[in-house]
């Protein structure tokens, strides 16, 4: 269908012409018309952006994957706070337990925490849930370091636990002579009179006075130094090394049960009192050192004996009588 053509009369020609449109009012509709095109596109736009009924079937797939990983990660998220306070407690009692007990220095925060470097998450930025999952990549290796931390502590306090034990079996704890074989304890530690010469001297033991042929125990683990009469005044005599800076001296025997090199426990019977070397009568000389120190061996009697025979003990051992070597 062609065109339709207007016609207008000139009445100095007298003649019809063709009526032309101007350019500018041809653009002006152009311009209109592009405009109004516009605007209803971006109208078509927000309306299909908003407007749940234009979903296609792909987007309602991703909408329900998104809100079930929100579901995921909330849940997961609990789960690790749940495990971030059992791990709180258990650093708690690592420090304020365990390690007090033990005599090791706590564990600082910075060391079992540290600080997360936001750079290691640089690959799970730019997502919609970025924060989401950055978030919880930090908990979770904030977590993990804080484990590997305790779990290497925990090895440490076993090693301790260990050495505790040996140390608490090394302590030498017990009378070396039983209470039913005492006649009763001669001389305690400190300054006696010497038997031979009558001077007031230090004596560096205690005496237990007995029958010959008493049984005589190690008061501790440890290895037998020695067992012979190379030391002068205590006949045969007996030395163990317990270890941790202790040693104990047994003198005057009748005769040995172990020899040098050979390791007892606390209890073992090692030899049998006597009245060998400078003494005055059958007794057991008993001395404790520790770091190469005499120290008052009545202060290690805890293992085998009641608080009321300590006291007794104790009076018999602080009376300034005359020793037996």
């Amino acid at each position: 269908m062609s065109k339709k053509v207007k016609y207008y009369y000139d009445q100095e020609s007298l003649a019809y012409r063709i009526i032309s449109p101007r350019k500018r009012k041809k653009f002006g509709y152009a311009v209109l018309f592009l405009i109004a095109s516009a605007l209803f596109g971006f109208l078509c736009f927000i309306i299909l952006m908003n407007t749940p009924y234009f979903e296609t079937p792909k987007d309602k797939i991703q909408q329900r994957e998104i809100e079930n990983m929100k579901l995921r990660y909330a849940i997961l998220n609990k789960k690790i706070e749940d495990i971030d306070e059992v791990a709180l407690n258990l650093e708690e009692r690592d420090n304020n337990l365990y390690r007090v007990y033990f005599n090791s220095a706590p564990i600082s925060e910075e060391k079992r925490r540290g600080i997360i470097d936001r750079k290691r998450y640089q690959e799970l930025e730019g997502f919609n849930n970025s924060d989401l999952v950055i978030n919880t990549s930090e908990k979770v290796d904030g977590i993990s370091k804080a484990l590997a931390v305790q779990s290497k502590s925990l090895d440490e306090i076993l090693k301790l636990a260990k050495a505790k034990d040996k140390l608490l079996g090394a302590i030498p704890a017990i009378q070396p002579v039983k209470n039913e074989d005492l006649k009763h304890m001669a001389s305690g530690f400190g300054y006696r009179t010497d038997p031979f010469t009558k001077a007031r001297k230090m004596h560096e033991g205690m005496d237990f006075t007995s029958a010959t042929g008493t049984p005589i125990y190690a008061t501790g683990d440890g290895v037998v130094k020695n067992a012979d009469n190379s030391l002068s005044g205590f006949g045969n005599h007996i030395e163990i090394t317990h270890g941790y800076g202790y040693l104990t001296l047994y003198g005057h025997l009748s005769k040995y049960k172990v020899r040098a090199g050979q390791h007892v426990k606390r209890g073992d019977i090692i030899g049998y009192v006597g009245s060998t070397g400078r003494s005055e009568a059958p007794h057991l000389h008993y001395e404790v050192h520790k770091d190469g120190k005499v120290v008052n061996p009545i202060n290690f009697y805890y293992g085998n004996i009641s608080a009321a025979e300590y006291v007794a003990i104790s009076k018999i051992a602080n009376q300034e009588n005359q020793s037996l070597d």
